[in-house]
């Protein structure tokens, strides 16, 4: 854990260079690990998103945790998230890219492991301001301790010029893929400058963010959670 007190405000402008498109969609059921199978269905419907130029990164699809007597499922391509109408399919592209998502993605059908998805229509909206961000999902080394993570994560993230003050990694989630499994792990910072919140979300952090990996989401904080000084 890294944890550095500096609270500045400044005000800042959000540019929109870089965009989330979110679509609505129809979809009884996903497999919680269905990274790598929503990546192939959305090569399929529109093949520039491969293209290592493309810009193109993928959230994977959420839903809500356990609550209202419904309990999430563990991870695994044989488990089962429920969606919901409100569920949505977010692709973070550079804006002169979205009339191009848009008319490839747009009413067509996906199918995800066997899962049909059906995609409405599409809403272009800005990265946040926000100064906490997380990623559920950052490929790193593999089967790197808590620690080690940090330090890489702290490093890769000052080539990007931008300096941890507030740092929390997760448990390790594999995502599995036809090469084995990508070791993975969430990551949470926090204290973050606007200009630097907004430079992690265009760049992200590691590598195959077409599976969603290394995608940053704006997060409601951890200033709750027991602090520990780094030196």
């Amino acid at each position: 854990m890294f944890w550095q007190e500096d609270n500045t405000e400044t005000s800042f402008q959000v540019p929109d260079d870089i965009v989330d498109v979110l679509f609505s969609v129809v979809c009884k059921r996903l497999p919680v690990d269905h990274a790598y199978a929503l990546s192939v269905a959305l090569r399929q419907a529109a093949p520039w998103i491969a293209e290592d130029d493309s810009g193109a990164a993928v959230h994977t699809i959420h839903v809500a945790g356990s609550q209202n007597g419904w309990e999430r499922p563990e991870h695994g391509t044989d488990q089962y998230l429920i969606l919901s109408k409100r569920t949505k399919l977010t692709i973070r592209v550079p804006k002169q890219r979205t009339a191009a998502l848009l008319e490839d993605l747009e009413g067509k059908t996906l199918d995800v492991s066997g899962c049909p998805l059906i995609i409405g229509s599409g809403k272009i909206r800005r990265l946040s301001r926000e100064t906490t961000l997380f990623s559920r999902y950052v490929a790193a080394v593999p089967d790197a301790a808590e620690e080690a993570f940090l330090d890489w994560a702290a490093h890769a993230l000052s080539d990007q010029g931008i300096r941890v003050r507030k740092a929390l990694c997760g448990k390790m989630t594999p995502l599995t893929t036809p090469d084995g499994m990508l070791r993975t792990r969430s990551l949470m910072l926090s204290d973050l400058a606007p200009e630097e919140s907004v430079r992690l979300q265009q760049q992200g952090l590691g590598p195959h963010r077409k599976m969603g990996c290394g995608i940053f989401i704006p997060h409601k904080g951890i200033d709750p959670v027991g602090k520990t000084t780094s030196g």
